[in-house]
């Protein structure tokens, strides 16, 4: 059973009527958003929803914003792609900006926790796209963040690399405890890794679905089941009927409510 962080904690995040416009109309709408030390956070919407834009708030990489923000000093943010320098060996890649004594012994205990200790002097270009997110992963946990940022850091993996990396980065989390914003396309995923789902739609919060599952989880179980239905729903996709001809007890089918919705 996952671990209870107490209700009564301070917020390591706190947003109250953040609002960011490109142009004449938000893309973040006097968003409220509380995130508590150690929780794990995932983040669904339709493309254009506000996602990364958040995130990049969040992250200290937009300051264009009003409305009131406090996100913890100590953050990282693992993006989609590695972003690895190619002209770095891994080690160099993940003590890149480092402060402190013994960056390469620092480096390599991140790369022991992620697998990687024997690609320490490796180049990014003789890396696979799964070892590359994990360097990436062990970049943003050597500066021991008290919030870890993710934006659809699985979204170009294949699917036993995926599976691999949803391990990995679950116990990652379990023995670092910061907390996470997970950006996501994939329902599933969010099921899978968070305490807490959340749907933005044009610019605001407008699900916060708790996820009470024990872990680890399983994507057969009824209660998945029912709790992956809910945000579909709240994004724009609802079960419906299967066709009488290819109907049999307990089939259904989705359909799009809303045919702009992007769903993974």
């Amino acid at each position: 059973m996952r671990e209870q962080i107490p209700a009564a904690e301070p917020p390591v995040v706190r947003l109250r009527g953040l609002t960011r416009s490109f142009g004449p109309s938000p893309v973040l709408n006097g968003l409220d958003l509380d995130i508590r030390p150690g929780e794990f956070v995932a983040l669904l919407g339709r493309s254009g929803s506000g996602k990364t834009t958040l995130l990049r708030a969040l992250g200290d990489l937009d300051q264009d914003y009003s409305g009131e923000l406090s996100a913890p000093t100590a953050r990282a943010i693992a993006f989609q792609e590695a972003r690895l320098l190619p002209w770095k060996r891994v080690w160099e890649n993940v003590a890149l900006g480092l402060k402190g004594a013994a960056p390469r012994h620092r480096a390599e205990a991140a790369l022991r926790e992620v697998g990687l200790a024997h690609r320490l002097d490796a180049w990014p270009a003789t890396l696979s796209g799964g070892e590359g997110q994990r360097v990436a992963l062990a970049r943003a946990l050597v500066r021991e963040p008290d919030l870890l940022l993710l934006d659809e850091p699985f979204a170009a993996l294949d699917a036993l690399t995926r599976m691999r990396a949803h391990g990995l980065v679950e116990a990652l989390w379990k023995e670092h405890r910061p907390a996470v914003l997970l950006v996501t396309h994939d329902v599933d995923e969010a099921l899978l890794l968070a305490d807490r789902a959340l749907v933005l739609e044009a610019g605001r919060i407008t699900l916060d679905l708790p996820i009470g599952l024990e872990r680890p989880r399983r994507t057969d179980l009824q209660a998945f089941q029912e709790l992956r239905w809910e945000l579909l729903k709240a994004l724009g996709v609802e079960l419906a009927p299967a066709s009488p001809a290819r109907s049999e007890p307990g089939n259904v089918h989705l359909r799009l409510i809303d045919p702009d919705v992007a769903t993974a």
